[in-house]
């Protein structure tokens, strides 16, 4: 029996929501829709390989959407940089996805997931100021974003540093679409499921939140930062907290084992 035709009425109805929060987050921050949604989707059932699949291709979809008529404001030659940079990390963190037990990569995506709600609710976004800040951002969001999808901001961190906030959103979706297909690329070889059904029946509640976030990236830009990002940490860090109390045993037992 599929693990999605078990579940009950409750759990279907929060899994909707999550991915509406999913799409809402990614336009509305222009990054963030899994490092955001993908923890509490774990509360519900706690194996990344069942999630990241349909979150990776709904990113590629409303990715391209957002690029449709902005592909100018792209900038590719930082955009390879980046690119570049980011291969032996990502790799690392696809080998990891493929080989650790689902109770290790959700305590990663945890305390990855923790990190960012304290540093969202004290106001202290990651920032970069040097080359070797930039090295070490990019090999850790390299990693998460390989292990899990989870590292965009520190990615996006180093990324503001480079770029002109003009160009900064629009460069940042072109590189998710690429480490999307290189994720979904190495599914495809390991014989890992699309999850086709969940990213199908899920995505009119992306949409949705999608349309909501193109709606607060505006009051972002306006000057309403502070208070939705202090808002978003705050639940980032009780879920996570949560989430981390729940994977401990599991991640003990594996440890034990070795």
């Amino acid at each position: 029996m599929s693990v999605w035709s078990s579940l009950p009425w409750w759990q279907y109805a929060l899994i909707a929501v999550l991915f509406c929060w999913s799409g809402f987050v990614r336009s509305g921050l222009g990054f963030g829709g899994a490092a955001l949604a993908l923890p509490m989707m774990l509360l519900v059932i706690d194996d990344p390989i069942l999630f990241v699949p349909a979150v990776a291709l709904q990113l590629l979809l409303f990715s391209s959407l957002n690029l449709a008529t902005r592909l100018h404001l792209v900038d590719w030659g930082y955009l390879l940089r980046l690119c570049t940079w980011l291969v032996i990390p990502v790799a690392a963190g696809l080998f990891g996805l493929l080989n650790l037990p689902g109770p290790v990569l959700s305590m990663f995506v945890y305390a990855t997931t923790l990190a960012y709600g304290v540093l969202y609710v004290l106001d202290r976004l990651v920032q970069s100021r040097s080359t070797v800040s930039d090295v070490l951002l990019l090999g850790i969001g390299g990693y998460a974003s390989g292990v899990s999808l989870t590292g965009a901001p520190l990615i996006a961190a180093v990324a503001a540093r480079g770029l002109a906030p003009e160009r900064l959103r629009d460069t940042l979706f072109v590189l998710w679409i690429v480490l999307v297909l290189v994720k979904l690329s190495t599914f495809a070889l390991a014989g890992i499921s699309f999850q086709w059904p969940l990213a199908l029946a899920t995505l009119p509640f992306a949409a949705t939140g999608h349309v909501l976030g193109l709606k607060m990236h505006k009051r972002i830009l306006a000057g309403g930062r502070r208070s939705v990002h202090r808002a978003i940490g705050a639940g980032l860090c009780v879920v996570s907290v949560v989430g981390i109390w729940s994977a401990v045993p599991a991640v003990l037992v594996w440890i034990a084992s070795l």
